[in-house]
This record gives C-alpha cells, structure tokens and sequence, in this order.
C-alpha cells in the first residue's frame, strides 16, 4: 500500500492548478443529489475482485488514471465510488446537468489519489460529513460548482470539510507538490515560447 505522501505527490502531478479549477467552475447539479448518490453504491463496486481499469472502460471508455494505483484498496474503492457516480446517470437517472464530459474521469481520480489517501472511501458512506467531502471534490474536479451555490461559497464550504487541509502535515506535503508542479508547468511552457520564438526567427 502506498503511503498517502506518495499518492498525492501522484494526484498533483497531473491535476491541474486548485486556483484554475474553480475559476473554472460552472454551476452543476445539487449536492445533495451527489451525496445521496453516492451513498447508495452497490455492493459490486466495492468487491475488491473487480478491476478498475474494466470498471473504468466500461463505464467511460478508457482508465481512469488512478487504475494505475489500484493495488491499494482505498485507491481502488475511491476510484470504483467515483466511477458509481458516473455509471449512475445510466443505470439510475441523470444528474442535472449530467457529470459526464471532459473532466469526469478527473473527478474519479480526485476521489482515489486526493480524497481516498486521507479519509477511507467507505466512511465516504458512513458519515455525512465526509460524504459531502466526497460528493463536493467531486462535482469540482469534474468542473461544477454544486446548484445554487456562488464560487465562494461552494470554496469556502469544500475547504471547511477538505481532509487534507485537516492534516497539516499531508497538507503542506501536498502545497509543496502543487508548487514544484506549477513552477514545472511555466517552465515548460517559457521553453515551448522560447523555441516557437526561434523556429519563427529562421
């Protein structure tokens, strides 16, 4: 079982900035059709046995990125949970407006690499508060903001439950991941305008 350092280092080596992702945001379906949702997952999702790389091309058509951490259970379980709620528009009903689209599986792997590694999946289904937790990490990494709340809100209600904030130590491990990455990203990109530049000047 990895360690939860280890995971979130994972998590922020390809989620996109926090800061980005909420300014992105746009208003999505109720939270408490999310939570409610996500509490009623059956039982074959959980069933350590089943493979989430199947799971996941079932259910959206290639792996979740987190599918490559599955040997640990709570990976596993955070990822099945999250595909649940994507498999749930079909099998169940839509949410409105649906969770599919470009970010769902974005929002799975925030379930499995940032929210999996500090709370236990299956209190996701026992407590209502990390239930919430569960249902706004969600619905943000899948780019929505829960229906009826303004950005600010819905950021000030997510931070005030977010486990990981909780945990000073897994918090300021993971800070320090998000900077690298981010001074990674602008290096990146400074090198891809350098060299346009050049190509352009011959």
């Amino acid at each position: 079982m990895a360690d939860a350092d280890e995971l979130l280092r994972v998590w922020s080596s390809f989620a996109p900035p926090e800061g980005e992702t909420w300014s992105s945001a746009r208003p999505g379906p109720p939270l408490d059709a999310v939570a409610a949702r996500l509490s009623s997952v059956p039982r074959p999702f959980l069933d350590d046995e089943v493979s989430i790389v199947a799971l996941s091309g079932d259910i959206a058509g290639v792996a979740c990125a987190s599918a490559a951490y599955a040997d640990d259970v709570r990976v596993r379980r955070g990822a099945a949970i999250g595909l649940w709620l994507l498999a749930s528009e079909e099998l169940v009903e839509p949410f409105d407006p649906p969770l599919a689209g470009p970010w769902a599986l974005r929002a799975v792997d925030a379930l499995a690499l940032r929210v999996a590694p500090v709370v236990d999946p299956l209190d996701w289904l026992a407590d209502d508060e990390r239930r919430e937790e569960a249902a706004r990490t969600f619905l943000l990494w899948a780019g929505f903001l829960p229906a009826g709340e303004d950005r600010e809100t819905a950021r000030a209600l997510w931070q005030a439950r977010d486990s990981l904030r909780r945990s000073s130590a897994l918090a300021e491990a993971y800070a320090a991941y998000e900077h690298r990455e981010e001074i990674a990203r602008r290096l990146a990109e400074a090198r891809a305008k350098e060299a346009a530049a050049r190509y352009s000047s011959e």
